[in-house]
């Protein structure tokens, strides 16, 4: 990586005062064989689309510029949102040095370089330099940690990148020492702005290419683009190439579709987003909506999902929400589970879908569920407390002169299959674990329940 990649200096107005340079600091001067999302980044804050709670009058971003403090921050947001643009812009408007790295790239010897400048640059002009560190996930700990003395020297003020929510990707001290400021998907009319804008503008855009963008493509694009505007402008660039070419000069929704070819969706298998879409999908059945439980599923496959992971997900739904409301619905699941191993994709799709839908559509209880929860808390509680005698093997004369095994009851040996026995130890005898619903089968296990907890309370309160 050059130095000029590393560290752009400020450069002096007539009156000797520091200022930051024309062109993005940090940045090469755009030219032709720009991208043409690069060279539509905005200048100035005034030109800056979305995320409004952030950069609107009394927000946090206006208050450090009127404070003329900028803090250490964490950008944390999806691709396409405006981290780096807004990095830059803030070192700008404040007049201060900015170094740009990515932690791809570079590492701890690219950061060394960095902040020897920086240390230079605050002896001489007791400005701290603005570092910003693209998708800072990517550091390891021993990375992030060497930021660490500097920020709190004040020698640099960090702003670092992230699709990867902080609390789990940055450690607690980089953490505690910045400001997390989270941005949002831009909103189809902010796309739909910066499209507008890059076909008109003719110095950095596609003003002087005389191509149009039909309504029902620019509708397409927005919708194609999923709020990242590196999308945007990068497939409207393609099509601009297509349909500079054709007589018309228009780019349609097939010119469009050509310049796409098919979106990946954003959907990281060991990133956030992966267990956003996880949990929507197990919200979803859990709330009883199929069609949002399908979306969901679909979202997972066409991101390349590994199909058994849902299914592995679904068994476990299946005794977990719906329980003995459905006591078939554990069996679907596996049967997907078998199914989709068996057949693999495409068509382990459809086994997915009919599951899916099956537990979604299932009477709910998570009392089973619940009990075990309640259990696991008492074991933990009161420890290893002893076996009823009754209850105990005797296999050898010595256990059976002991009491183990004295007067346990056959219930098959009674009517209806049932005694009114203990089997809770002692100091737990009046616990209820598991507390059926009303919901589907779970109904008529819970008159049953009743019933034999009557007669068990009944000849517990003859015993004492």
């Amino acid at each position: 990586m050059s130095e000029p990649d590393l560290f752009s200096r400020m450069k002096s107005d007539e009156r000797g005062s520091a200022r930051p340079a024309e062109h993005a600091p940090g940045a090469a001067r755009p030219t032709a064989a720009t991208p043409l999302a690069e060279r539509m980044r905005p200048r100035t804050l005034e030109e800056y689309v979305g995320q409004r709670h952030l950069v609107a009058p009394g927000r946090l971003v206006e208050s450090m510029l009127r404070g003329k403090k900028l803090h250490s921050l964490l950008l944390w947001g999806p691709p396409g949102t405006g981290k780096t643009t807004l990095s830059r812009l803030l070192a700008e408007s404040l007049g201060l040095p900015f170094a740009q790295m990515s932690a791809v790239l570079s590492g701890v010897k690219e950061l060394r370089a960095i902040v020897d400048r920086a240390e230079q640059e605050l002896a001489a002009s007791g400005r701290p330099t603005v570092v910003f560190i693209d998708e800072i996930h990517r550091f390891n700990k021993a990375q992030q940690d060497a930021l660490l003395p500097h920020v709190e020297r004040g020698t640099i003020v960090l702003i670092g990148a992230t699709t990867e929510n902080p609390s789990f990707e940055v450690i607690a001290p980089l953490l505690s020492r910045s400001r997390v400021l989270t941005l949002e998907s831009l909103d189809p009319e902010a796309v739909g702005s910066l499209v507008d804008r890059a076909l008109v503008d003719r110095e950095r855009g596609l003003g002087t290419t005389g191509v149009r963008l039909a309504d029902d493509a620019r509708a397409m694009l927005v919708a194609h683009a999923q709020g990242d505007a590196r999308i945007a402008l990068g497939t409207l660039e393609v099509a601009a190439e297509i349909a500079a070419r054709a007589p018309e000069q228009e780019i349609t929704v097939e010119v469009l579709g050509e310049a796409a070819q098919r979106r990946a969706l954003r959907y990281d298998r060991q990133g956030e987003e992966h267990y956003n879409v996880v949990s929507a999908f197990i919200k979803s059945m859990r709330g009883s909506d199929p069609d949002g439980a399908l979306y969901y599923l679909v979202r997972m496959l066409e991101a390349g999902e590994d199909p058994l992971f849902i299914a592995r997900r679904m068994v476990i739904f299946a005794s977990e929400d719906v329980g003995n409301a459905d006591p078939r619905a554990l069996q679907v699941a596996l049967a997907v589970r078998d199914a989709v191993h068996f057949v693999g994709l495409p068509e382990g799709r459809i086994p997915l879908a009919q599951g899916a839908t099956y537990l979604a559509t299932a009477p709910k209880s998570n009392a089973s569920y619940a009990a075990l929860n309640r259990v696991t808390d008492d074991v933990r509680r009161t420890g290893t407390l002893p076996v009823p005698l009754h209850l105990r093997n005797a296999p050898t004369g010595l256990m059976r002169s002991l009491g183990y095994g004295k007067d346990y009851r056959y219930p098959h040996d009674a009517p209806a299959h049932f005694v009114a026995e203990e089997y809770l130890p002692e100091g737990l005898r009046e616990q209820r674990y598991y507390e059926p619903t009303d919901q589907g089968d779970e109904g008529a296990i819970a008159e049953r329940l009743r019933a034999w907890r009557t007669a068990r309370d009944a000849r517990g309160r003859r015993s004492r």
